[in-house]
């Protein structure tokens, strides 16, 4: 019998050797193999003598079963093997999902999009290859390829993308657009050299923005408040700050639709589009042709518009365009790089911009992060030792408990489902405009005169509410 566990763990070597739907249709779980025999786990509530036999002629291999609970089957098939369409299964088809069949990277693509991941990643290494999926900004590992199959694997992404398969010493960058049973997404292809092979990233992009909302973001009322009341402005920038995969897109995209009207004309330059908004003109980065942040900034300024949203501003010539159409009379909203909301203000300085003009012009500054929510089904309460603390850190109230992860099956045995943004949203107003013509940027407080809550206490407060763990907001106990 298998051992007494929450699910058994299946090495990621093993996915290949069965299909979702035959592990769901014959509610077995890879345990090991070797070179004559496939190992598997069957629930020892449907084991029956003519099973085994079954699935050889399925599989096309010589297989040994070993009952298990049903409990134990049902967790690591939740964990493991996406549950649908195992009902249709025919018992006389067989599926071969090695990484050279012709299906496997169409169902790689399909999961990893049911899983809710942002990337698929497929790297290669001197011994093995593997598929990563990154899930609620995280890494986990799904499969291993064979070797031989690996360079097939990348052809058939770089066909799917248009790239050229027989370049394989530079980077690529293409695009796909995936259409298959009733799902319709576009899919950013990276491909770049690595020692022992190509390394490919397959950003799956959203076109649905019918969810996105921004009262369900995670603002605070206060800030929520703050933040509307920037963007009823008719000219200026409003800045978002923060990592890659903070979430700064999706904010842009929740105020973008709260701007869409009919009387304004919003523009957008983007690199990638990820959502498409009727009635907002968007417009795909393309540096290959010249057509890059600052000449379509500059473009814009000629299409007579009221809402111009740029996705970075990465260089001296974007923020000077960026100030430029704020001081003519235009909404700006962009993201920008840096550790905090007054963060900005020194970042546009140090790029050039003049501090009298960023004083004039800068309207709201935004900073946000993305935590983990903690499973509501399987999180745990213990007691709470205030040196799991930063040793710097003092936090704003004693709590005696807080809550952990565990993980079970509604949340794939992570401990965590789902995630929410932090803010910390910053209005200038004429005092903090005198900071920024005085390049002073101690303004703590200022902050605290205005209830204006930071990064580090609003994700405390999260914290405190139960509705994330310690390990998730401690990198931001440090700011």
């Amino acid at each position: 019998m298998a051992t007494a566990q929450h699910f058994i763990t299946i090495h990621p070597a093993l996915m290949q050797v069965l299909s979702p739907e035959q592990a769901w249709h014959y509610r077995v779980v890879p345990q090991g193999r070797d070179e004559s025999r496939l190992q598997l786990y069957a629930d020892e509530a449907i084991l029956t003598a003519g099973l085994e036999q079954e699935l050889e002629i399925i599989l096309g291999s010589a297989v040994s079963l070993t009952p298990a609970a049903s409990s134990l089957i049902e967790s690591t098939l939740l964990k493991y093997f996406l549950k649908g369409g195992n009902s249709t299964v025919k018992r006389e088809a067989k599926e071969s999902v090695t990484g050279s069949s012709e299906n496997f990277l169409l169902r790689l693509i399909k999961e990893a999009k049911a899983l809710g991941s942002s990337d698929i990643h497929l790297e290669t290494y001197e011994e093995r290859c593997r598929v990563r999926v990154r899930i609620d900004g995280l890494m986990v590992e799904r499969y291993l390829l064979e070797k031989k199959d690996y360079p097939a694997m990348v052809n058939k992404i770089k066909i799917m993308a248009n790239l050229d398969i027989s370049e394989k010493r530079l980077p690529q960058d293409g695009r796909i657009f995936f259409t298959q049973d009733g799902l319709k997404f576009d899919i950013r292809v990276s491909v770049v050299p690595t020692l022992f092979g190509e390394k490919v990233v397959l950003r799956l992009l959203s076109n649905d923005s019918t969810n996105i909302d921004i009262h369900t973001l995670g603002f605070s009322g206060f800030d929520l408040d703050n933040f509307l009341e920037g963007i009823k402005r008719p000219n200026g920038m409003l800045l978002i700050s923060g990592p890659t995969g903070s979430g700064k897109t999706t904010t842009l995209y929740a105020t973008l639709k709260l701007l869409n009207k009919e009387s304004r004309n919003v523009l957008t330059i983007e690199d990638p589009i990820e959502y498409t908004l009727e009635g907002v003109n968007q417009v795909q980065l393309r540096e290959d042709i010249g057509l890059d942040f600052a000449s379509a900034m500059r473009t814009f300024l000629r299409q007579d518009p009221d809402v111009i949203m740029v996705g970075e501003i990465r260089d001296t010539a974007t923020a000077d365009m960026a100030i430029r159409a704020s001081l003519t009379g235009h909404l700006v909203l962009s993201t920008i790089h840096t550790n905090s909301a007054w963060g900005t203000v020194s970042r546009l300085i140090d790029m050039g911009v003049p501090p009298f003009l960023l004083a004039s012009t800068l309207n709201t500054t935004v900073a946000q992060r993305l935590l983990r929510l903690l499973c509501p089904h399987c999180k745990k309460e213990i007691p709470l030792d205030p040196k799991l603390y930063p040793r710097q850190y003092k936090p704003s109230a004693q709590l005696a408990s807080h809550f952990v992860a565990q993980g079970c099956e509604q949340c794939f045995f992570t401990g965590y489902r789902g995630r929410k943004a932090v803010y910390e949203v910053v209005p200038i107003d004429a005092v903090l405009a005198e900071k920024i013509k005085k390049s002073e940027f101690n303004i703590g407080h200022e902050l605290q005169e205005r209830n204006i809550k930071t990064l580090t206490e609003n994700a405390f407060s999260l914290f405190e509410r139960g509705e994330t763990s310690l390990e998730e907001i401690y990198p931001l106990l440090f700011n």
